[in-house]
């Protein structure tokens, strides 16, 4: 046990017990010990029984578990070993590990791989760690030793959780790598076969949105001949995907330059530029004028919400944004449409695109319905994991 322990108040314990990584404050009757954020904290069920150990926080989720039951370890530098390991080997089950035409893949997916408020993506020799959790970015040096651990070929271990990290918890936060070194090279990473230059140490999230990989593949499938739309396009992930198969053309837009400019560098690694063009804008107001000019139109824009406070207004922008791709799709077109919204179900997000269809006046199928791939597993005790959905419809 840890010398500071949470004691929940009564029947606040069957969450717990069915594996919810997750105590939020209301649930807790008392606090005893001192214990800062970010400190691990025994959890107790009212009549005093071990229900497990986690880190502790202020604010609506108190504790974020780490392990269960009376025989719950403090989380040392075994306890990470064992995490990591268990994680790596999940990534090698599913052929991402070791290969050459992927070498870009999740390895630790917070809740999901049982380490809530830990990210890792891994881009060939470097490991990228967001810590969204003060507990998980003091265990920053312990995180690293277990990646040189179980990695193998690993060259450096970059921290990306300034951006992540409440700021009350680590002030002064900066990133930087907490083993190895930048090779002082662009950083070219493959992903089924595809080129892509990523930036991890300016770039959004760990630098690439590694998530979207299984629906790349599928948009592929449908891109030969069409003329593709990638909207907020990032790094152009889709757009490649599509001129590599084919595509007649491909536009891709993202109001941000420096995300066009690595756009146009990834197109360029396709050579099949000529057939590329990006543009560095607003995408509403891009689609305003754009009608019938696209058969294939990706829309996939950052979280519309991120607390629930904010849902109805995101399903307002999602409908919007839909009346707008649906409208200017070409008939017989196919619309890849996204939502990354933790707080929005694929029911309410379903709803917002029948509202969408509805008001522009097009008949559309649904084809396909997509969700994240499976390096960024969801745990069955803990379905809010489940962030990412999409809809593939064909709009006559």
């Amino acid at each position: 046990m840890t010398s500071a322990t949470i004691t929940l108040k009564p029947g606040k314990d069957q969450s717990l017990r069915r594996r919810h990584p997750w105590v939020f404050s209301g649930a807790i009757a008392r606090l005893q010990g001192e214990v800062v954020e970010g400190e691990a904290v025994t959890v107790l069920a009212h009549g005093g029984e071990v229900l497990g150990v986690g880190h502790y926080a202020p604010g609506s989720i108190a504790v974020r578990m780490l392990d269960f039951g009376p025989d719950a370890q403090l989380p040392e530098a075994a306890f990470w070993e064992e995490k990591l390991r268990n994680a790596y080997q999940l990534r090698q089950g599913l052929g991402l590990t070791g290969q050459g035409n992927t070498n870009v893949y999740r390895l630790a997916h917070a809740e999901g791989d049982g380490l809530p408020g830990l990210i890792i993506d891994v881009y060939g020799d470097v490991a990228v760690v967001q810590a969204h959790s003060a507990g998980m970015y003091r265990a920053r040096p312990h995180i690293a030793a277990a990646l040189q651990a179980v990695v193998p070929g690993l060259r450096a271990v970059y921290d990306k959780s300034a951006e992540t990290v409440p700021a009350k918890a680590a002030p002064g936060a900066q990133n930087g790598y907490l083993f190895g070194e930048s090779s002082g090279q662009e950083h070219i990473v493959h992903e089924n076969g595809h080129r892509f230059v990523v930036d991890w140490e300016t770039g959004q999230k760990t630098g690439f949105f590694i998530d979207q990989r299984d629906n790349r593949s599928l948009l592929a499938r449908y891109a030969p001949s069409r003329r593709v739309l990638n909207t907020f396009c990032y790094t152009g992930g889709f757009s490649v995907y599509a001129l590599e198969a084919g595509a007649e053309l491909v536009h891709s837009v993202d109001s941000s330059k420096k995300a066009i400019e690595l756009t146009d560098r990834n197109a360029a690694l396709t050579d099949h530029a000529d057939r590329h063009e990006a543009y560095a804008q607003d995408v509403f107001s891009f689609l305003k004028d754009r009608h019938n000019q696209y058969d294939l139109i990706v829309l996939d824009p950052p979280a519309f919400a991120k607390h629930l406070s904010a849902r109805h207004n995101a399903l307002m922008g999602y409908k919007r944004l839909n009346v707008a791709g649906i409208k200017q799709i070409a008939p017989g077109g196919l619309l890849f449409t996204f939502s990354c919204s933790q707080v929005v179900s694929m029911e309410l997000f379903e709803g917002a695109i029948m509202a969408a269809a509805i008001e522009a006046g097009r008949p559309a199928r649904i084809l396909h319905r997509l969700t994240q791939p499976a390096d960024h597993p969801v745990s069955l005790f803990h379905p809010e994991g489940e962030y990412l959905k999409g809809l593939v419809l064909a709009v006559e």
